[in-house]
């Protein structure tokens, strides 16, 4: 079986109901900076990428009651909601973690904020922990 391709954590993604009252305690209070806002139409959520030094965090507002954040924030509240890996080849990584009979959410890559493709894993399988995949064009 190959190594998986794990290049290191790409976010943090951290769930809340709203991004107006959330940016400013992340990025005023805590000292992160604002890097971008970006609605992803597809995972019916908007996205503010902060940055504390090289460690990106992600708060991701829903942007509908059928939002996968939205029914998060109904069960758990704001919080944690997942950890994404910064990739090499999303696809391979599947196969890797499908060949480790883990449970993905995605058998093949979608996309993603910032033109990144995307995949999930059963929280099942990491103890409860969201684990995205993410192969960033952006990151060398």
């Amino acid at each position: 079986m190959p190594a998986p391709s794990l290049l290191g954590l790409h976010h943090i993604g951290v769930a809340v109901p709203s991004l107006a009252e959330a940016i400013p305690r992340w990025s005023q209070g805590m000292g992160l900076v604002l890097q971008s806002i970006e609605e992803v139409p597809t995972e019916k959520v908007k996205v503010a990428v902060l940055l504390a030094g090289s460690t990106r965090i992600e708060l991701l507002e829903p942007t509908s009651p059928e939002s996968p954040i939205a029914k998060f924030l109904d069960k758990r509240g704001p919080g944690v909601h997942h950890l994404a890996f910064h990739v090499g080849d999303c696809q391979q990584q599947i196969r890797v973690l499908t060949d480790a009979s883990a449970p993905m959410l995605d058998q093949a890559p979608r996309p993603g904020a910032h033109d990144c493709k995307v995949a999930f894993v059963h929280p099942k399988y990491l103890g409860g922990v969201l684990a995205e995949l993410v192969e960033d064009p952006h990151s060398h």
